[in-house]
């Protein structure tokens, strides 16, 4: 009786079709035959899982320790600028903002004469069309900026506006020029500078002979904004200032009347700690939840790893730094471990600093890079760094170890496939063979058969 199965190896599917009674067994050996020599490909591959995983997990952990280290580096940074916060007593005239200065300070900004604005003009005459109407003399033109002039040249297609416009704009000059069309007054050509503050700004025709003609207006050529700072009169050709105060940036929206005067101060702002300190304490408790998930009882792939201890001593150091002034340590910051190993930030601890704790706790807490706590971020950072960390030279160990795995899967996974095509050849042979046998067994059997009936007129054993 014939019969068809089918069996698989690795990546490869191969069928067994016999034509013997005993194609079945034959089936059973097969499989029997393969399954014992994949058992090295499956231990590979449960190795490989296993690899990946640990990368998988080390990628989590290195993200928690990174997220650990920007927290009490951010610490740091405000325990160096003092957490300052920028304000302006009349935001509609002045908007200000701190960008790294390090002490709290006052400036009074007086008799705002002017902001800075953009020259722009405009061709003095109109011109019937765009695409075809002359706009200069001898197609010769000059255009200066400032203390850069430009020359143009127009041939006999392009001297008209669009022409001009399109030179004008590839000068790369720091203006635009466009096409104001007016309908029936004509068309006229607008050029405005990219940036503010008072310039120069004109187009020259030079004719074949004869002096030169500006072309535009001369209504506009940019204002310089024009204050006083503390008394100390300023121009500046932007209205955003970021190189008069250093780590102060303001920008200035209107001028000022007589006597009235803006004043922006430089303060700590202990909303700014306390909201650090929180994210601290929510980073620290995720990279807790990822150690913890590494050790004890029911300990993942990276128990025992040298990095989940490395990173539990850094997560102590954080909470055992001490520090010589009022604030000993982050418990008088509001923060707390329970009984869990998570950390927890009590507001109203915090709230209860004093003014001279508060310059205490920014003295605790240091800058980010060498003093204080802040400089515990380095411990995470060695950890995290992205081409330094020692988190991602595991990560990349696992990588190749996970390359060479596989390497070692494809050459034992051939070989099986190998194996699997010999095997089922041999026992192909075997069942055609049996099934021969089997077919000359029928013919014997038929012509005995025959005897008995001629002889007996029954077959052989019948009734």
């Amino acid at each position: 009786m014939a019969s068809s199965s089918t069996s698989t190896v690795g990546t490869g599917t191969l069928s067994f079709s016999g034509l013997s009674s005993f194609s079945s067994d034959f089936q059973s050996i097969l499989q029997r035959s393969v399954a014992i020599a994949q058992l090295p490909l499956k231990s590979l591959q449960n190795q490989d899982s296993d690899v990946l995983q640990q990368k998988q997990l080390l990628g989590s952990l290195n993200s928690a320790v990174a997220a650990v280290g920007s927290s009490i580096s951010a610490l740091g940074q405000l325990g160096a600028n003092q957490a300052l916060s920028a304000s302006s007593s009349d935001s509609s005239l002045v908007t200000t903002q701190a960008t790294g200065a390090t002490s709290p300070a006052s400036y009074t900004i007086t008799n705002v004469q002017s902001i800075a604005k953009a020259a722009s003009e405009t061709s003095t005459t109109g011109y019937a069309t765009s695409d075809s109407t002359q706009v200069s003399t001898a197609g010769n033109l000059s255009l200066v900026v400032g203390s850069s002039t430009y020359s143009i040249t127009l041939d006999s297609d392009h001297n008209n506006l669009a022409g001009l416009r399109d030179a004008i704009n590839n000068l790369g000059a720091g203006v635009t020029a466009t096409i104001l069309t007016t309908g029936s007054n004509g068309n006229y050509l607008s050029v405005s500078a990219n940036g503010t503050g008072k310039t120069t700004l004109q187009l020259n025709d030079i004719p074949a002979s004869g002096p030169a003609v500006n072309l535009l207006t001369s209504n506009n050529q940019g204002s310089d904004a024009s204050f006083q700072l503390n008394g100390v009169p300023v121009t500046r050709s932007t209205n955003t200032v970021n190189d008069l105060v250093p780590g102060l940036t303001f920008t200035l929206l209107g001028t000022t009347s007589a006597n009235q005067s803006v004043t922006l101060s430089l303060n700590s702002d202990p909303s700014q700690l306390s909201s650090a300190l929180q994210d601290f304490a929510t980073n620290y408790n995720a990279l807790v939840d990822q150690v913890n998930a590494q050790v004890g009882p029911a300990a993942g792939l990276l128990n025992g790893d040298y990095l989940i201890s490395q990173v539990e001593q850094d997560l102590q150091a954080t909470v055992g730094y001490s520090g010589s002034n009022s604030i000993k340590g982050i418990a008088n910051l509001g923060l707390s471990i329970d009984t869990t190993g998570k950390m927890t930030f009590d507001q109203d601890t915090f709230n209860a600093l004093t003014p001279s704790q508060i310059s205490d706790a920014f003295s605790f807490l240091g800058t980010s890079s060498t003093t204080g706590f802040g400089s515990l971020a380095q411990k995470f950072t060695e950890l995290s760094d992205p081409s330094s960390g020692l988190i991602g030279i595991q990560e990349d160990g696992y990588t190749q170890q996970d390359q060479t795995l596989q390497d070692q899967i494809a050459r034992v996974n051939d070989q099986v496939n190998s194996f699997q095509t010999s095997v089922n050849s041999k026992l192909q042979l075997a069942d055609a063979y049996l099934a021969q046998l089997q077919s000359q067994q029928q013919v014997v059997t038929a012509s005995v058969q025959s005897v008995d009936l001629a002889l007996y007129g029954k077959n052989y054993g019948s009734a």
